[in-house]
C-alpha cells in the first residue's frame, strides 16, 4: 500500500506527481494492467518460455559478436 504525506506548502500538483512515482515504483499499476484479464496458465507459461528464449537468442548474439 501507498501512504503519501503532503508537506507544509506542498501544492497538490507536486503531491500528486510524488504520489504517481510512488505508485509507479511499487509496481501497482504493472500488477493492475496484469489482473486485468484473466490469463490461463498455461498462457502465462507460454509467454515465459517465449520470453526466456528471446533472452536466450539476445545473450547469445551479443556474446558471438564479442569474440
Amino acid at each position: 500500500m501507498v501512504k503519501l504525506t503532503v508537506r507544509d506548502r506542498e501544492s497538490i500538483q507536486e503531491a500528486v506527481r510524488r504520489f504517481r512515482k510512488l505508485v509507479e515504483r511499487s509496481g501497482i499499476k504493472k500488477e493492475m494492467r496484469r489482473r486485468e484479464y484473466y490469463e490461463k496458465p498455461s498462457e502465462t507459461k507460454r509467454r515465459a518460455r517465449l520470453r526466456a528464449e528471446r533472452r536466450n537468442r539476445r545473450n547469445r548474439l551479443i556474446a558471438a559478436g564479442g569474440r
